[in-house]
């Protein structure tokens, strides 16, 4: 599916078949037969019940699955927003690529295959195990001007949708977001404040261990981004390119192509967090295919997890990056699938089922 401009998106959610609902009261009611209190697995009820919903069936298959990992670079970073130099992304996203980085050692304990994609990193990688979707070569600095121009954030978004395609007729059944951009948490807080008209100040953080010093710098950059650039938040596609990053936009198309192509995709920290708020601006349908993980602890997670409506399940204080919250997701369900499809029901035991005495816990 080509989506090019802002009304095809919307068209999507006018398109949209949403969640099974048969599927989903078929789990509803496996759940149901489970021999313990009903709700008793909070969250992760919800979760199996929403992939039910998604892959439309009860009989949930999470496996295979895996890891994508988008990779740009930012122009921003000359304004001494970040601790390291652009030279980093591509450090990390060849580590990544090689099998070596901090989200390819949780994802192999967390039975998840991970792919460097690079979105728009500022140097080419001659490696083989990186997808190569660049749309050019960073971002300008969005202090004077737009970080890119929409016909790039479109295209971007759309190799993340197409992507999920790919990944899809691959044969995985689960996607996780990730990220590694040198700056892209700059990017994130000027996304969030301009969609969520919140103060600078409160949405942004130290990102990859700031100083006090650099922290001042980084506000004052997404300030001037914001003064000089006036995205606006009745068009989410102006915000992304005004002062958003190509890896951003690779994951906003993600959730969307979970949408289209049917496939849960989890969300990460706060960058991931931010992209799935931007497909959600593009078209609501698109949240019901949104998995929540954790909980970031840059200033910005909460609350844009509130402005989405969802409940991460880790709260571990983390903001690596890369996926490594989302992949934690994976066990968790694995682990809710086990009690799901188990013979400890019952029925199997002999005895009455519970059944609702009154509102949910």
């Amino acid at each position: 599916m080509r989506i090019k401009t802002e009304k095809k998106y919307r068209m999507i959610s006018l398109s949209s078949s949403g969640l099974n609902s048969r599927a989903k009261q078929a789990a509803v009611a496996r759940w149901n037969g489970v021999a313990k209190p009903l709700y008793s697995l909070g969250y992760m009820e919800d979760l199996v019940v929403q992939i039910a919903g998604i892959q439309e069936t009860a009989e949930i298959c999470i496996e295979p699955r895996c890891a994508l990992v988008f990779c740009a670079d930012h122009g921003v970073v000359a304004e001494g927003v970040s601790q390291s130099g652009s030279e980093v992304t591509a450090l990390v996203a060849e580590s990544v690529a090689d099998g070596g980085a901090n989200i390819n050692l949780m994802a192999g304990v967390a039975g998840a295959d991970v792919f460097a994609v690079d979105m728009g990193m500022a140097r080419d990688v001659d490696h083989p195990g990186i997808l190569l979707r660049k749309t050019a070569y960073g971002t300008e600095n969005m202090t004077k001007g737009p970080a890119m121009s929409r016909a790039q954030a479109e295209a971007a978004v759309q190799a993340g949708i197409d992507l999920v395609g790919e990944m899809k007729g691959r044969g995985y059944r689960m996607i996780a977001t990730g990220e590694m951009g040198i700056g892209n948490t700059t990017a994130s807080s000027a996304l969030a404040c301009a969609l969520l008209g919140l103060p600078v100040e409160s949405m942004t953080g130290r990102g990859a261990g700031l100083s006090d010093e650099g922290l001042l710098r980084k506000i004052s950059a997404i300030e001037r981004a914001l003064e000089v650039n006036r995205p606006n938040p009745e068009d989410a596609m102006d915000v992304l390119s005004k002062v958003g990053g190509y890896e951003i936009a690779g994951m906003t198309g993600a959730f969307l192509g979970g949408m289209v192509h049917r496939v849960p995709v989890v969300i990460d920290g706060v960058i991931s967090a931010v992209a799935a708020l931007i497909a959600v601006r593009i078209c609501p349908a698109a949240k019901d295919f949104m998995l929540p993980s954790h909980q970031s602890r840059e200033p910005a997670g909460r609350i844009i997890m509130d402005a989405l409506g969802l409940n991460p399940v880790v709260h571990a204080g983390m903001a690596l990056g890369e996926g490594t919250g989302a992949v934690m997701l994976f066990p968790l369900i694995d682990m809710a699938l086990r009690v799901y499809r188990g013979t400890h029901t019952f029925d199997d035991l002999g005895m009455e089922a519970y059944t609702p005495q009154g509102g949910r816990k």
